[in-house]
């Protein structure tokens, strides 16, 4: 009868399904690791909270701007503050950390001793929120190193390239909750099921075989950028093989859906570095080393294009500071190569 039940269960969705993979078995069964176990726990009830308070912020007034600014200068909005709190509390508490860096605080938050682990967290609280007065998705993006130093930790245990980083993802605050994480071996998709309040494993993410035609960027920068990048926009709109369709422009303007659609489709993102802003707009540390170590890990190329005086990978930058940029150019190895050949 049990058996029959649970069948039917299968057939019906799985709904009675509980043979389900969570977060926490995940690495657990996979890695092993007690403390990143206990530490991505903390991280999925932060999610939580935070989608419960983007679900009710016109319901308890939480749209709108805070009339203050965070570190790097951008306006801050309620949400930013309150999913900054939510994070740094469950983080503190997990006794996992010993460093947080936080786009919305400007100097490194030192966890007490009493309450200290070994892992350092980089993470964008909410990305996106500017666009969240009009429910367009959103999402946190987080970067985790290991402590590896002596003594008291500081901005020092954290200013390291990507490629010694230890785990990195986001979650896109959507339809549906989506955790995209990597332990730098593969890229793995949770999805959050309200029902039983857990992000279940959902399978492992790579670029499809076969890429849409799809190029994303903020195109109103156009006249700013330099003419190798102005030039690879043009060519995904007017391709010169025959037979070539112009390839489908999409920008959201919140860096973890416009990635999220480019791993799932395929295609470019860019937020290349421009005549105004040098080192591009997006923060390293929790934006351009996280998305580009899951971009490498699921099968594509993530490159700062000509950054520095050079074209480079984006894993191997090392940032100067905790809120330092970088350009970003990612997506399918077909798109991206047809970018940076350009500065060859």
């Amino acid at each position: 009868m049990a058996a029959a039940v649970a069948k039917e269960g299968k057939e019906m969705g799985g709904v009675t399904d509980t043979n389900v993979e969570t977060i926490t078995t995940f690495i657990m069964r996979e890695l092993k690791d007690r403390e990143l176990a206990v530490f991505m726990n903390a991280m999925q009830l932060s999610f939580k909270f935070i989608v419960r308070a983007v679900r009710k912020a016109g319901i308890v007034n939480l749209y709108g701007l805070a009339n203050m600014q965070n570190s790097s200068g951008d306006d801050v909005k309620k949400l930013d503050l309150l999913s900054d709190e939510i994070m740094i509390d469950a983080l503190v508490k997990s006794g996992t950390c010993a460093l947080l860096v936080s786009e919305e605080q400007e100097e490194p938050i030192v966890v007490p001793e009493a309450t200290r682990g070994t892992l350092c967290c980089a993470f964008d609280p909410l990305d996106g929120s500017s666009n969240i007065d009009c429910n367009v998705s959103t999402g946190t993006i987080f970067s985790v190193f290991k402590k590896t130093s002596e003594g008291e930790p500081s901005a020092a245990d954290i200013l390291k390239p990507g490629t010694d980083m230890i785990a990195a993802g986001y979650c896109m605050y959507g339809s549906a909750i989506d955790l995209v994480i990597t332990f730098m071996s593969g890229v793995h998709r949770f999805t959050l099921d309200d029902s039983i309040g857990e992000f279940v494993y959902m399978g492992p993410v790579t670029f499809p075989a076969i890429s849409k035609t799809i190029y994303s960027c903020n195109e109103g920068n156009y006249q700013l950028w330099d003419s190798k990048i102005q030039s690879a926009v043009e060519v995904f709109k007017n391709p010169k093989e025959p037979g070539a369709k112009p390839y489908s422009a999409r920008y959201v303007g919140s860096m973890v859906s416009d990635v999220h659609r480019t791993i799932l489709y395929g295609g470019i993102f860019l937020y290349p570095a421009d005549s105004k802003s040098s080192k591009g707009k997006l923060r390293l540390l929790y934006e351009g080393l996280p998305m580009a170590s899951i971009i490498e890990q699921a099968g594509g190329v993530a490159s700062t294009g000509l950054f520095n005086g050079k074209v480079q990978r984006i894993l191997d930058v090392v940032p100067e500071h905790i809120h330092d940029r970088c350009p970003i150019i990612m997506g399918c190895e077909r798109d991206t190569s047809k970018v940076l050949s350009l500065y060859k």
